[in-house]
């Protein structure tokens, strides 16, 4: 952008200077030639009285007087042929001067002014002033140097202005850039400079109105989630309070269940409070390990049967512990509640140089290929629809994603999750 300012800058300057100086430079050499001209006109002239009233040597004494005085060579040619001062030969317009008529003309080397004058007879003569062309041009270079020096400075000086002010323009844009960005990664804190020049002022300000707009509503959202996972732990420990009074092993497996939903409940209130920061991370490896021990026990209840391979860890992942948590038993919950009793299922964790890889696999009947599985709320199975989209965010904002394989029979969920570091 400032480059293109300043072309357009030099550009624009370089034809109004080339418009003012050139008509400027031409009208200074016209005005140095016409001063020449009409001053050896003036002298040639002055001599006119003298042919008629002079005597040989007092008219030879003024020619050369007025030779000398002058840049240009002044002769005198008398009616009888005599010729005084500066030699010259008979030139066209010195025969037209001595029949009475005086004129003016270009010639080889300079201009030739030939006055007609007479004698005290009336036999006539003509005064011929040749100016040339150094003469004619006296000036005329001096004077287009300081023009065109002229013109430099000006173009200088409009480029420093135009400088300051696309530098001015530049570093306003570049902010509103910087901080569209950063409230594009979360950071709503940035506010873009209120003070830029002209329009960018007024983007700037929208700008900062539409970050103030988001904070407020993102703060509504977030306190509301929160309000909304606080008043579940009421019923919750009501439940706990009513496992208690059941057998030991129904309490233990009832109750760690209720463990998870009270973790879940204070994982959301977590992250409804939170304001943008980094993700945590957390090692996939054991997390991933640990929900697929406590979904054991039902595919064992269900006469599923569960294949786990599962790299060694650590094995760092992008996302805070509760949210991988969250991941794994959105997909396991998801073969639980869409295949039938008796349905193999597969875990497997791979490591990998950006990450790790997540693949959850069922020999369930599948998703059905026009069948809206990503779309958050929708739900072909009477479900809410939020399962996968639960784990497909979670995995983007690891840096990573959730892609579908339906091959055939089953169904192949495969989960990227990001290193620390690289999300």
């Amino acid at each position: 952008m400032r480059r293109r300012v300043l072309v357009l800058v030099t550009a624009t300057t370089t034809l109004v200077l080339i418009a003012f100086l050139v008509p400027l430079a031409l009208l200074v050499r016209t005005v140095a030639t016409d001063r020449a001209v009409a001053t050896a006109t003036a002298q040639a002239q002055s001599l006119s009285p003298l042919v008629a009233t002079a005597d040989r040597e007092a008219l030879a004494l003024a020619v050369g007087q007025v030779d000398a005085t002058t840049p240009a060579d002044v002769t005198l040619f008398l009616p009888d042929g005599t010729v005084l001062g500066a030699p010259a030969a008979r030139t066209p317009l010195v025969q037209l001067g001595s029949r009475g008529v005086s004129a003016s003309g270009e010639v080889p080397g300079g201009r030739e002014i030939v006055v007609a004058v007479r004698d005290a007879t009336g036999a006539g003569g003509a005064v011929r002033a040749f100016v040339p062309d150094a003469e004619l041009t006296r000036g005329v270079d001096r004077s287009w140097l300081l023009l065109a020096g002229l013109g430099i400075t000006l173009l200088a000086v409009g480029l420093v202005l135009a400088d300051r002010l696309a530098r001015r323009l530049v570093r306003a844009t570049t902010d509103l850039a910087l901080v569209s960005d950063r409230l594009a990664r979360g950071d709503l804190d940035a506010r873009a400079d209120a003070a830029a020049p002209a329009e960018l002022g007024v983007v700037a300000r929208a700008l900062n109105g539409l970050a103030g707009r988001i904070a407020d509503l993102l703060r509504e959202e977030r306190e509301t989630v929160a309000d909304l996972a606080h008043r579940v732990r009421t019923p919750l420990t009501s439940l706990r309070l009513e496992v208690e009074s059941l057998p030991p092993a129904d309490a233990a497996r009832i109750g760690a269940g209720v463990d998870a939903v009270q973790r879940a409940v204070t994982a959301a209130i977590e992250q409804a409070r939170r304001r943008g920061a980094d993700p945590a991370a957390c090692d996939a490896s054991a997390v991933v390990a640990e929900r697929v021990a406590f979904w054991a026990v039902l595919a064992e209840d269900t006469d599923r049967e569960l294949a786990v391979e599962l790299a060694p860890g650590p094995l760092p992942a992008a996302l805070p512990r509760s949210d991988l948590e969250a991941v794994v038993d959105a997909l396991l919950g998801n073969v639980f509640a869409h295949t039938p009793d008796g349905t193999s299922l597969a875990v497997r964790l791979d490591a990998e140089p950006a990450g790790a890889t997540l693949t959850v696999a069922d020999t369930g009947p599948g998703i059905p290929a026009d069948a809206p599985a990503l779309d958050r709320g929708v739900s072909g199975a009477g479900s809410t629809g939020l399962g996968l989209d639960i784990a497909r965010r979670a995995a983007e904002r690891s840096g990573g994603g959730l892609r579908l394989d339906s091959p055939g029979r089953g169904l192949r969920v495969v989960v990227t999750l990001g290193a620390p570091g690289r999300s």
